[in-house]
């Protein structure tokens, strides 16, 4: 374990499990990335010592939400930027957007066509985030549309849905929550 210092002021009031830190994590443009938090709240992003945030939200993405979110954080921040109700051209927008402003990635949400992702990968140079809910989705079609990495959101299922994953797509990048205690992170 390395030597630790923390100020007064600016110790991490949120600390992500240490056992997130014996996973490969994910390569992106040189950084490795093994923690990261979901979340927009701007208080949690300046004082979490994640490696990066996933900041996606149940409204249509905009701009200056964006925006705001990448001024707070001093990591990588993969926004969300629709792909449920929020449909075509505003997302492919969207992900222009995110990008020019200085996210890492994009998030796109489950429903989203792979048109719709073929369309993002031709105007954007950062990794787009495909959301995985099911066994049943077609992995395969989102890859080849572009998705550079999965991320599943499962609820109880995720274990599951990952394994079957890693069965058909052993390479594939996957983000997924680590559920309650350490054995279920690891």
């Amino acid at each position: 374990m390395p030597q630790a210092v923390d100020g007064t002021l600016r110790k991490f009031a949120l600390r992500v499990p240490e056992v997130i830190y014996q996973c490969s994590g994910i390569m992106v443009f040189g950084k490795r990335i093994k923690s990261l938090v979901f979340s927009t709240d701007l208080s949690i992003i300046k004082n979490v010592n994640a490696d990066a945030i996933i900041a996606v939200y149940p409204f249509t993405p905009q701009p200056i939400i964006t925006q705001a979110l990448l001024l707070a954080a001093d990591i990588p921040v993969f926004a969300g930027v629709g792909g449920g109700l929020t449909k075509g051209q505003r997302v492919v927008n969207l992900a222009m957007f995110a990008e020019m402003q200085g996210a890492t990635g994009v998030v796109v949400n489950a429903p989203i066509s792979d048109e719709v992702i073929s369309r993002i990968k031709q105007v954007v140079d950062i990794p787009v985030i495909a959301t995985i809910v099911s066994e049943r989705m077609d992995i395969r079609s989102r890859m080849e549309a572009g998705a550079d990495f999965l991320n599943v959101s499962g609820a109880a299922a995720t274990p599951q849905i990952v394994r079957s994953i890693r069965a058909q797509f052993p390479d594939v990048p996957i983000l997924a929550t680590g559920g309650p205690n350490d054995e279920t992170i690891l």
